[in-house]
């Protein structure tokens, strides 16, 4: 019986082993596949979140560099309309010269100037002209207008400023300032410069030309004009600085043009 007792035992605890092994098993064996499970979703989850914040920064990189080439090729669609618009016009240095001139024109592309050259009895002559067209206005009139209002649209026209220098090769350098007209020259400045000297700033350059001596104008201005330098100047630097400036500005069209396609 003892016997009997013992066996039953030994059944009865080793049942119990194998059954605490297969629940301990399987309960590892679950605990092992819901970590696996966890680590799973979490790795989903990470990759979804950076997709998340990449796709939008994708989206908003393509949106900004759609909204560049818009900008660019309507920016050239109207450059080129307004290329087509503007006429060639006549290269200035092609004008017919008045007979007479005395200067050399010296005409760089680019520039808002030119410069007037000569040599005149031992002196060396250089005009700086500079004209500014948005100071002229647009005041077309009719043919039946009166004679009155076509001298109101001469006194609109832009005026021409000059910018003189007379050197004589050595000692100090004579600058003027000159402001021209369809009537006349006006003397606006004039002072003496040491060669040393960049510049007229804070020069004293004399009164008003208005108020010297009647005398004194007369002769200052016969001075200028045995120089070449007078009002007769006016008609031809102003159909010259015209056409000028409208070959500058296609220039221009054409070069803002090509660096927005390039």
């Amino acid at each position: 019986m003892a016997s009997s007792l013992a066996r039953a035992f030994i059944r009865k605890t080793t049942g119990f082993s194998y059954i605490s092994a297969f629940r301990f098993g399987c309960r590892s064996s679950l605990s092992y596949s819901s970590v696996a499970a966890s680590s799973f979703s979490s790795s989903l989850v990470r990759r979804a979140l950076k997709q998340s914040s990449e796709k939008p920064a994708s989206l908003l990189s393509l949106r900004f560099a759609s909204s560049k080439v818009g900008s660019d090729e309507n920016l050239i669609k109207v450059l080129q309309s307004e290329i087509d618009c503007v006429q060639e016009p006549k290269d200035p240095r092609e004008l017919d010269i008045p007979k007479g001139f005395p200067f050399e024109i010296i005409d760089n592309p680019g520039d808002q100037t030119i410069t007037l050259k000569r040599e005149f009895g031992g002196e060396n002559i250089q005009v700086t002209v500079y004209m500014n067209l948005d100071e002229e206005e647009d005041v077309g009139k009719g043919d039946d207008e009166s004679d009155d209002n076509d001298e109101e649209e001469v006194s609109h026209q832009a005026s021409i400023s000059l910018h003189v220098t007379i050197d004589k090769g050595e000692g100090p350098i004579l600058e003027l300032g000159c402001n021209l007209s369809p009537d006349k020259l006006d003397i606006e400045s004039m002072a003496t410069k040491s060669r040393e000297e960049s510049d007229l700033d804070g020069a004293y350059q004399g009164p008003e030309f208005s108020d010297l001596d009647d005398n004194l104008q007369k002769a200052l201005h016969d001075y200028l004009k045995h120089r070449g330098i007078s009002g007769s100047l006016y008609n031809f630097l102003h159909e010259y600085m015209t056409s000028k400036d409208e070959r500058e500005y296609l220039t221009w069209l054409k070069n803002i043009k090509c660096f927005v396609v390039s």
